[in-house]
């Protein structure tokens, strides 16, 4: 009997001791997470008016709770009376591993970070990243996934992409094509560079703003290279690119314009 009224007084006086406590940091919980909540919502609202991705604001909203939660975990601890210091030495222990064994994915999670904050391409866009180029199907944290001319589906690290030179083809909403075809010496330039002029102008998506450019860019042994320069869209590129080769090859044919085969240097008719 001594024995258990010493137990049931030792009850007593701890219960005495730590309900207060412990119903204070149930009261901590309940309303700091009601305060996150609602903080969270705010900052989600003030994020996507300052212009931040869609892709971005669910993770950073996520990571903002997160974050204020545990602080009002270990609020709470505290006020219990609990010491808190080896916790954060597990966690910063646990931290430092976690972040030697990924720290290649580190590095793709935070440009992954900087490419949705900074926006230098959106989904839909024409990129070259590391001589890999394709149109932007999605942006995630780690990857950016692209889709080639030739429906590959290109899969980069972020990481390489923020270490490298990006080139967005659709940030100015056109782009000018790099084409060439070529002309003997003996053909009048000024009477070339109008038929294609005409046939540039013929084709409804290229652009007339900014205005095509033809000019002679090179001479060669057998030929006068011309650059061919018209704008478009860059949806339209590889659409545009074979129309203007066809049309300019069936203007050389109706114009009898001759050409200067590889072969030689003997002139020779083109072919419908």
């Amino acid at each position: 009997m001594d024995q258990l009224e010493s137990l049931l007084e030792t009850g007593l006086n701890m219960a005495i001791a730590y309900l207060p406590k412990v119903l204070l940091a149930a009261l901590v919980l309940w309303l700091g997470f009601k305060i996150v909540g609602r903080l969270t919502k705010g900052l989600t609202q003030a994020m996507r008016k300052a212009g931040i991705s869609d892709n971005l604001l669910p993770f950073l909203s996520s990571l903002a709770s997160v974050s204020l939660k545990v602080l009002i975990v270990f609020s709470a601890i505290s006020l219990v009376g609990v010491e808190i210091t080896a916790f954060m030495a597990v966690l910063a222990a646990a931290g430092f591993a976690v972040g030697l064994a990924l720290q290649g994915s580190l590095a793709n999670f935070a440009a992954g970070i900087i490419i949705l904050l900074f926006r230098p391409y959106k989904v839909g866009d024409w990129i070259d990243v590391d001589d890999k180029f394709g149109q932007v199907e999605e942006i995630q944290i780690f990857n950016t996934i692209m889709v080639t001319p030739g429906a590959k589906t290109l899969i980069i690290p972020n990481g390489q992409v923020v270490d490298n030179i990006v080139t967005n083809y659709s940030k100015r909403g056109h782009i000018r094509m790099e084409l060439n075809v070529t002309m003997p010496y003996s053909e009048s330039y000024p009477k070339v560079r109008d038929i294609i002029m005409k046939e540039l102008q013929a084709i409804h998506k290229v652009l007339d703003t900014p205005a095509p450019e033809v000019g002679i860019e090179a001479y060669d042994s057998h030929n006068i290279v011309i650059a061919v320069r018209p704008y478009v869209i860059p949806d339209d590129f590889w659409e545009v690119t074979f129309e203007v080769y066809q049309r300019i090859k069936r203007a050389f044919y109706e114009n009898k314009i001759h050409v200067a085969y590889s072969e030689g240097v003997e002139m020779g008719n083109i072919g419908d």
